[in-house]
């Protein structure tokens, strides 16, 4: 299994708008053949006694996908390829980490 953390850095006052053409976008990746997990996320307050400030201009997505090889797919898609086209005004920039279980 292959974990992916994706950052997406936004440009001011855009979130909701990045957010709706994400949206759109989620079910058709999460039906790509390897994807196990495709969750946008957003920071919130969570209480915990850990300092950290909310980023407002930033979304994370937590992806798991079986293979290495269905994360290279996945990015070649249609959709994706679509999706990145759409987001182009929106984003100031981006962090991908991927991971493996140790």
């Amino acid at each position: 299994m292959i974990h992916v953390i994706a950052t997406i850095e936004l440009k001011p006052d855009c979130r909701d708008d990045y957010l709706k053409i994400l949206s759109e976008n989620v079910p058709k990746v999460k039906a790509e053949d390897g994807c196990l997990a495709y969750e946008p996320t957003i920071d919130i307050e969570s209480g915990l006694p850990l300092k950290s400030e909310i980023r407002e201009n930033v979304v994370t997505i937590v992806e798991a996908w079986e293979t290495l090889e269905a994360l290279h797919a996945h990015l070649k898609t249609e959709h994706m390829a679509a999706y990145r086209e759409a987001v182009l005004d929106y984003v100031a920039g981006l962090n991908v980490r991927v991971l493996k279980p140790v």
